[in-house]
């Protein structure tokens, strides 16, 4: 019977830490953006991650994102990118709390999200 137990309690674990599992999939019609207030610093953290993980260049010079050249901007387009393509879970938004989810799009110019 232990042992039985022990079997359902890591299986409700697993389910629980999956992305699959009790995760909340936002719509389609979401971005990640960093929180207005985050430090620079933080943001560029989030850049390097994102940017080892996935393609960045578009925030790169000469890239259709670019302009601004500022680390918020770089760090929205980076977050959006990343949580796009982690299939828009809330989780891939977190960004160690620096991250916010938006129902409006932001993009801007040549700059499409």
């Amino acid at each position: 019977m232990a042992q039985r137990t022990f079997i359902m309690f890591v299986a409700i674990l697993l389910l629980l830490s999956s992305p699959g599992g009790l995760a909340k999939r936002v719509p389609s019609q979401t971005w990640c953006v960093p929180k207005p207030y985050i430090d620079s610093l933080i943001l560029q953290g989030n850049i390097n991650f994102v940017c080892s993980e996935v393609d960045c260049g578009s925030i790169k010079p000469g890239g259709p994102c670019f302009a601004p050249d500022t680390s918020m901007n770089h760090a929205s387009v980076a977050m959006n990118l990343y949580y796009q393509q982690h299939g828009r879970w809330e989780e891939h938004c977190e960004f160690k709390g620096s991250g916010l989810i938006a129902i409006t799009d932001p993009s801007n110019g040549d700059c499409k999200w």
